[in-house]
């Protein structure tokens, strides 16, 4: 079987050996669906944007595939978040790395504006993209990158980013209003995995998750009853499950607490490492915020219109 990095060295020859087509359009891969979307509105019409991973697809987990390999060879630019949260992916993008434009745009950020990570020591939490404030500097160092990349498309570049940076901060004043109106006393936020530490940062919710920032990590029976402990005392009804997690804990803690007489709901399917369906308003970096806000609001006693911000969400 072929190591990696002949693999790698292959993908990079044939790739070199392509006859060089008559295009203007930068060629990107990017890991994350979210990362593949700021490529996308940023570049507009002057980029061609591959996302390795789609909808539902756990980042945490995924390993690369032969085709991942040739893509990234040939690109002309990969972006990664970094901040390991592609964990299986980080020794070969590092490598890649040596031989091609590899970024890790979420890193960034500068470390005091990030939230250390409890599962490994000496890292940070990688989930930046749940606080919209935080994403603009992933769109900033993505569009530096391209730049980079593509010096001749600067001012498109620049004009793009500009647009989409204003398109985050009205989206981050309407989950700042949408949820304030949540009863303080409501503002707990149960999910899978710990992916919204950002999020409760940002709009002073407490934040509890199953399993770990990664969801590598098991949680067993002693976790699943300390949090059934917490939703009786806390008198917490509902629950949130997401896309590309599991609901098989979630659900644990739904029965455990209804075997003490507290019931509890779920809340609703919220995005937590993908966004929803290719095409749809939801598959976009705007529309997942905006679903996980709406949905947030709703679901624990704040006022939200049903639809999100701008009337685009899909009717449950």
């Amino acid at each position: 079987m072929l190591t990696r990095r002949i693999v790698l060295s292959f993908a990079t020859a044939f790739a070199l050996a392509l006859p060089a087509a008559a295009q203007d359009r930068l060629s990107i891969v990017a890991t994350t669906g979210m990362i593949a979307d700021a490529a996308r509105q940023v570049g507009g019409d002057l980029v061609d944007v591959t996302a390795l991973m789609g909808p539902g697809v756990d980042p945490h987990a995924y390993r690369q595939t032969r085709s991942d390999i040739v893509a990234t060879a040939q690109a002309d630019l990969v972006l990664w978040n970094g901040l390991y949260l592609e964990a299986q992916l980080e020794e070969f993008l590092l490598e890649l790395a040596e031989t091609r434009p590899v970024v890790a745009v979420a890193e960034a950020i500068p470390e005091t504006q990030l939230i250390g990570s409890e599962d490994y020591e000496d890292r940070f939490d990688p989930h930046v993209w749940m606080n919209p404030n935080l994403w603009s500097r992933v769109v900033l160092a993505t569009r530096d990158a391209m730049i980079a990349a593509a010096p001749d498309h600067a001012d498109a570049f620049t004009a793009n980013a500009r647009s989409h940076l204003e398109d985050l901060a009205a989206l981050a004043v309407y989950a700042q209003s949408v949820l304030a109106s949540i009863p303080a006393e409501a503002r707990v936020l149960l999910t899978a995995h710990d992916a919204f530490n950002y999020f409760g940062a940002a709009y002073g919710f407490e934040v509890v998750g199953i399993q770990g920032i990664s969801t590598e990590s098991e949680a067993g029976l002693s976790r699943i009853a300390e949090l059934v402990d917490l939703l009786v005392a806390r008198d917490i009804r509902a629950v949130f499950v997401e896309s590309s997690v599991s609901d098989r804990n979630i659900r644990a803690l739904i029965e455990g607490a209804g075997a003490r007489g507290h019931t509890v709901v779920i809340g609703g399917e919220l995005f937590s490492d993908a966004m929803g369906a290719p095409g749809s308003y939801e598959g976009s970096y705007l529309g997942m915020i905006d679903h996980n806000v709406t949905t947030i609001a709703r679901a624990l006693g704040g006022q939200a219109p049903e639809r999100g911000r701008i009337n685009a969400l899909a009717m449950n």
